[in-house]
């Protein structure tokens, strides 16, 4: 393994190493104006929401490693205490990457990227046409974290509004359907990730009931050669075992009596293909039907 102490390493360095580890990282599209009203339209990858109540985003206007200079958007949001946080879909992204070209100050990056503006109405900065949700904010604080190459200026935006196009909604309208949103997020260098229903995958949340753990699993589950930590952490988030009677029923079916006369004497080999068939159910969802086959006797 790689160890490292960030002070061996120069801003650059660091820059590197985390953008490609701390990722993918979801693309807050900012809008600004200063106070002349000139319009700014930047992208920033130290992005995320940190509070619902109230609703709050955070992002980072980080000083330019090269020479230490502040963006634009900062500047204007010291003027004019307001943005937009437009997110960014597959559509535009090449847009949003254009938006990030260091132009001169009073240029507007809407006009330079091809990006619609549309008027807010509870803030001064326009919102972007073309992106499926848009947040109007206010800004509660910034927060300087260096004054060095590559220190973070911590914008603490407060939600005041959001906009989400009715093609993103589920067929009731009543809320964002994850799989039709198709954005996109930032990585190391030149690469980024989409997020689109061909990559998307569910995991059931533990918030509901106390599962068992991963140290309650039997140990000859636990060691299983053919299992993943993944497919433990699946089992161990199980309330309870199943009951033997439901046990015994799965046990007379089938796929599952093949795998017992195949056999017969060779307690090895049944052991791995109970493995393998537990761990195929568990790669489609099916966590009882799992322990069900790993129960077998």
């Amino acid at each position: 393994m790689l160890t490292l102490e960030t002070k061996d390493l120069t801003p650059l360095q660091i820059q590197s190493y985390l953008n490609h580890a701390v990722a993918p990282r979801p693309i807050c599209l900012a809008s600004t104006v200063d106070k002349d009203g000139n319009v700014n339209l930047s992208p920033f990858s130290f992005f995320n929401l940190f509070s619902v109540n109230p609703p709050v985003c955070v992002f980072s206007a980080s000083r330019r490693v090269r020479d230490n200079t502040t963006k634009h958007t900062l500047e204007n949001i010291k003027e004019v205490p307001e943005c937009v946080i437009n997110i960014v879909s597959y559509d535009m992204v090449q847009q949003v990457s254009l938006s990030s070209v260091e132009y001169p100050a009073g240029v507007n990056e809407f006009t330079k990227a091809g990006l619609t503006e549309q008027p807010s109405q509870l803030v001064k900065p326009p919102r972007v046409a073309e992106s499926p949700v848009q947040l109007e904010c206010v800004i509660k604080d910034v927060i300087a974290l260096g004054d060095g190459p590559g220190a973070g200026n911590l914008i603490i935006a407060e939600v005041k509004m959001i906009h989400i196009k009715e093609e993103i909604l589920n067929e009731a309208g009543t809320t964002i359907d994850q799989t039709k949103t198709d954005l996109v997020a930032r990585l190391g260098a030149d690469w980024y990730c989409r997020v689109n229903a061909a990559n998307l995958f569910e995991v059931a949340k533990p918030v509901r009931t106390i599962g068992i753990g991963v140290d309650n699993i039997p140990s000859s589950i636990r060691n299983s050669r053919i299992l993943t930590g993944n497919n433990l952490g699946q089992l161990g988030n199980v309330e309870a075992f199943p009951v033997a009677d439901a046990i015994d029923e799965y046990a007379q079916r089938d796929e599952i009596k093949e795998i017992f006369d195949a056999t017969i004497g060779d307690n090895h080999t049944r052991e791995l293909q109970l493995h393998l068939h537990a761990k195929r159910l568990l790669e489609n969802g099916k966590v009882n039907e799992a322990w069900m086959v790993l129960l077998a006797e």
